[in-house]
């Protein structure tokens, strides 16, 4: 286990003893986005089914995978024992008897672990983990933020991509497949999921798709090194009824800058960006921000009401989704941001404003 991967273990190790955890059970599977918490505790890419990691509090992990899908991506890459078994579940649970296991914390217990393995494992004092799990991964290691810093040059040229390839009239399809291949030049494999916006909804770019005089492209794309990011940027005439969105996403950049610092809620950050667009009236769709790893969505939230406190080293993704109070006219423009100790730097060098087509 090298250097990195050992510093991970640490962390988790140190959030499973204050919750009082025996074992862990990390989940992945291949659902976009989703299977970056198994790469987190592995260096292995999940690229067809699914598969655990289980952490115990003391002794050697292992990754465990079904028989059923015997190549599930490329497994000279993981740096933990590799168990396979028709049942997965009936394996950990074994293992738990075994050690004597009962408190056992559980990552993707709701969204990625299957039924059969959750059934075999029924007996044991199965704890929902997500937001622990994720929040003892949030702040990242000088290693952590140079894949990141990656990924986003590689979001930028895409956007450029998009942008060069941009007309009115030309399909969603045409538009994005440029950047889609640089993409997969750059490295990022299947790990792309970019979409555009008709109306205030996301919509897959297809050929039935034609973009008209203003788009809104949505980019996130996770580099070689396999972390997430969002950077993009509308396109096009600004209508008018945008333009103060427009205002309002120059004035949440600032204040970012500000109140995105060591010790902040994740709550006081949302109010500080999202006051240009409530002020004058604008609904905010989509999230407001969330911390962005190796999972595409991670804990934390930014948000009303959300006191988890952003410390030094952690990355978010921002983007406000300002719709208008007729749910027609709307903005949203992605950034990722690192939080420092007196405010947030952004991560991408574009400016945030419309780009001409």
């Amino acid at each position: 286990m090298d250097a990195e991967l050992t510093r991970r273990y640490a962390n988790v190790r140190s959030a499973m003893a204050e919750h009082e955890l025996d074992a862990l059970i990390v989940s992945g599977s291949e659902y976009s986005g989703f299977e970056g918490s198994v790469t987190y505790l592995s260096g292995f890419q999940i690229v067809h089914r699914y598969a655990y990691v289980v952490v115990p509090a003391a002794g050697e992990p292992q990754i465990v995978f079904p028989t059923e899908a015997r190549y599930v991506g490329e497994h000279g890459t993981a740096q933990l024992e590799q168990v396979f078994h028709d049942r997965p579940g009936e394996h950990i649970a074994a293992t738990a008897r075994d050690r004597g296991w009962a408190r056992v914390g559980v990552y993707g217990l709701d969204y990625i672990m299957t039924v059969r393995d959750f059934r075999a494992l029924e007996s044991l004092d199965l704890v929902p983990f997500d937001a622990e799990f994720d929040l003892a991964r949030s702040v990242k290691s000088d290693a952590e933020l140079e894949s990141v810093r990656d990924s986003v040059r590689i979001n930028e040229e895409g956007f450029e991509a998009f942008l060069a390839a941009y007309e009115p009239g030309r399909t969603a399809a045409e538009v994005m497949a440029p950047a889609e291949e640089l993409f997969v030049e750059r490295g990022c494999g299947r790990l792309t999921m970019n979409m555009v916006l008709i109306g205030p909804e996301f919509a897959i770019a297809k050929r039935e798709t034609r973009l008209g005089d203003f788009v809104l492209p949505s980019l996130e794309v996770a580099g070689p090194g396999m972390h997430w990011v969002e950077v993009s940027r509308a396109i096009g005439a600004t209508p008018s009824e945008v333009e103060p969105m427009v205002e309002a996403y120059e004035e949440y950049h600032a204040a970012a800058r500000t109140s995105m610092r060591d010790g902040a809620t994740a709550h006081d950050v949302h109010r500080a960006v999202s006051m240009g667009f409530t002020e004058r009236g604008f609904h905010l769709g989509h999230v407001t921000g969330h911390s962005i790893g190796m999972t595409m969505i991670e804990h934390p939230r930014v948000g009303e009401g959300l006191d988890t406190r952003l410390r030094t080293g952690m990355v978010l993704s921002m983007h406000p989704h300002a719709i208008a109070a007729d749910g027609k006219a709307c903005l949203y423009m992605q950034d990722t941001w690192l939080v420092g100790d007196g405010g947030g730097e952004p991560l991408s060098h574009l400016p945030i404003r419309v780009f001409s087509g």
